[in-house]
């Protein structure tokens, strides 16, 4: 192991990953990301922003015979993303790119579903970060708007659309999908019973008819406070964080 690269264990050891030390690290919200993806064998995903690759790899890890393509704007982020999938025998290609200028071949592709991690913070509401990784993982330089309208545009036929994004940035993602993509579900994350949520997934698919639905909150941890070092996670959540099992959107 290099010295700016740590090797990380995810699904309870199902898949492991190269990250830098330092800068962004990917962490729960990945892979709680796919696993509310309700993707199936024989399927394609697109994944927008994928990093390292951690959400992808946990996605195909647990939809065998499912084609992933990744793409990632920092070159050293995409190298990693595709080391880690020929480390661990899954089926994922990783192009670096801008997503605001897909290569020719990719924009004339659609995909059963994409999905995305976007930047938390609004760039213009904050200062960047020392590290230039962990600067445009959470903030970056290509707004909200943007890639949910290139995400919408790569869904396919009655394909989904699924992201996790923080609570007030709500707004701006329903605005965005508005008129684009149908039969929209939320369900927001709260890290304790009682606590207000902080994050929230959403999935939407082409041609949904469905009225927009607010599902119940998934609730991350058991008890009302942190108890010590011992793990907390309730069993749904456990379940997919451990052992790959899938979190549905609508329990």
């Amino acid at each position: 192991m290099t010295d700016d690269l740590t090797q990380d264990d995810f699904l309870g050891g199902q898949i492991r990953v190269w990250q830098p030390r330092r800068g962004y690290r990917a962490g729960v919200d990945p892979v709680i990301l796919a696993a509310s993806v309700p993707a199936k064998q024989g399927q394609t995903a697109l994944e927008l922003g994928c990093g390292v690759g951690v959400a992808s790899l946990c996605l195909a890890a647990r939809v065998k015979g499912l084609a992933v393509t990744g793409v990632e704007l920092q070159p050293e982020y995409a190298a990693l993303a595709q080391r880690n999938a020929i480390k661990n025998a899954l089926p994922f290609d990783v192009i670096a790119a801008d997503l605001r200028a897909l290569p020719a071949d990719l924009r004339q592709k659609r995909f059963d579903h994409v999905l995305m991690n976007p930047p938390y913070f609004d760039r213009n509401a904050g200062s960047a970060s020392r590290d230039s990784g962990k600067d445009i993982a959470f903030g970056g330089d290509t707004p909200l708007q943007d890639w949910l309208d290139v995400g919408a545009r790569r869904v396919g036929p009655r394909g989904y659309l699924t992201l996790i994004q923080r609570m007030e940035r709500l707004p701006e993602v329903l605005d965005a999908l508005a008129g684009r993509l149908g039969a929209v579900i939320v369900r927001p994350i709260a890290g304790r019973i009682g606590r207000a949520p902080e994050l929230f997934i959403l999935q939407a698919r082409q041609d949904g008819k469905t009225p927009f639905r607010m599902a119940p909150t998934l609730i991350m941890h058991q008890g009302d406070s942190h108890g010590g070092d011992q793990e907390s996670y309730r069993a749904e959540v456990a379940a997919a964080l451990r052992s790959g099992a899938n979190l549905p959107i609508l329990p």
